[in-house]
């Protein structure tokens, strides 16, 4: 057993944060998010990224090492749980409005985060248990669709048009969002009717997985309003979508501006280390379980989050998730620091009328 491993125990921090905030009012109802996204930003601005790889025996070590697994199960296993103790705790009749806010935004940031971040790592493994516990975990932010189209969909079409997911140049991350959201909604249901009728199913049925995940969906949210009422439905409902926005803005600043040379009609170049962003900035690369190596992942989707490398044809951020994420939500600064950063990286596209270019 690898007790490097035990380093990717450090995001549960958040879930201790998230308690305080569930069982506290006031200005601690805002502590994972003050965590998430000013101290760690600010940290992350002075720490210098870490570039370096495993040795090819360590990382063979680090491959078949379940302490890695075991992890992210933790994680599956803590963020129902840790749901319903939100919900619970939203009966509460002596909230304030900001303790509310604080509670869902909190809760939003865990399904993003850990629900959605940690069903995406398994959700490339082979085996029924993980995928199970990846569908389970995109439960909590109702985007159990995410499993079929990122596998399916994204990682084919990664980088290109075809991808609602690879935010073109000149795009806000506002406009993304309707843009992928629906997006990758609709591709969704166009693999899993496809998959369906090869398989001579009826599309409208149980046997259509994305059909499947509709049914689970409803029931889930009907158990939620038969347990809390409507109110405390509608704070999950808003946690939810907090969660799957986070998980799109990362898909944004995880392939702005990229793409792939055509080399045929619909035919694109393999997907390679550059048409990713990439981070090494270590805070980030442990709260995300390495999802900010994101070059090495779509270069090689099986490989495991623990055995991730860095490659130096990269593009890369120039500091790491959580202060990208926060960059991008304000356009005129996410389009002049990542239109340098284009253009020190030789990615600029060939036509440079769109706004903003003039500042890079």
């Amino acid at each position: 057993m690898n007790i490097k491993a035990f380093k990717y125990l450090s995001p549960l921090i958040i879930y201790v944060l998230a308690i305080i905030s569930f069982t506290n009012t006031g200005w601690q109802c805002w502590l994972a998010m003050m965590y998430a996204w000013i101290f760690i930003p600010l940290i992350e601005l002075f720490l210098l990224p870490d570039t370096s790889n495993m040795e090819s025996a360590e990382e063979e070590l680090a491959k078949k090492d379940k302490l890695y697994d075991y992890i992210l199960y933790l994680i599956v296993f803590l963020q129902v749980p840790t749901l319903f103790f939100f919900l619970f705790s939203m009966r509460d009749i002596g909230l304030s409005n900001a303790d509310i806010i604080g509670r869902i935004f909190t809760m939003g940031l865990l399904c993003g985060t850990f629900g959605i971040n940690v069903a995406h790592e398994l959700g490339h493994r082979t085996n029924l248990f993980e995928q199970t516990l990846a569908k389970i975990s995109l439960l909590t932010s109702l985007y159990m669709h995410f499993f079929i189209e990122h596998n399916k969909g994204h990682h084919k079409n990664v980088a290109t048009p075809e991808d609602p997911s690879s935010a073109p140049f000149g795009q806000s991350v506002y406009a993304f969002w309707i843009r992928t959201v629906s997006g990758t909604y609709k591709s969704a249901w166009h693999i899993s009717n496809e998959e369906a009728k090869k398989k001579n199913h009826v599309v409208i049925s149980l046997r259509n997985e994305m059909f499947l995940f509709q049914i689970i969906q409803l029931l889930f949210v009907g158990l939620i309003y038969l347990l809390f009422g409507w109110k405390i439905t509608l704070y999950f409902l808003a946690a939810a979508t907090i969660g799957f926005l986070l998980l799109e803005t990362v898909n944004y600043i995880e392939h702005y501006g990229l793409r792939r040379k055509e080399i045929d009609m619909g035919r694109f170049e393999r997907a390679l280390p550059q048409h990713s962003w990439n981070s090494d900035h270590v805070i980030g690369r442990l709260m995300l379980f390495e999802l900010s190596r994101h070059s090495d992942h779509h270069y090689l989707a099986s490989r495991k989050y623990q055995i991730l490398r860095h490659h130096e044809d990269a593009p890369q951020m120039p500091t790491g998730y959580p202060g990208m994420m926060l960059l991008s939500l304000c356009p005129p600064a996410w389009f002049y620091i990542m239109h340098k950063q284009m253009k020190k990286f030789s990615l600029l596209p060939e036509t440079k009328s769109t706004l903003h270019v003039q500042s890079a």
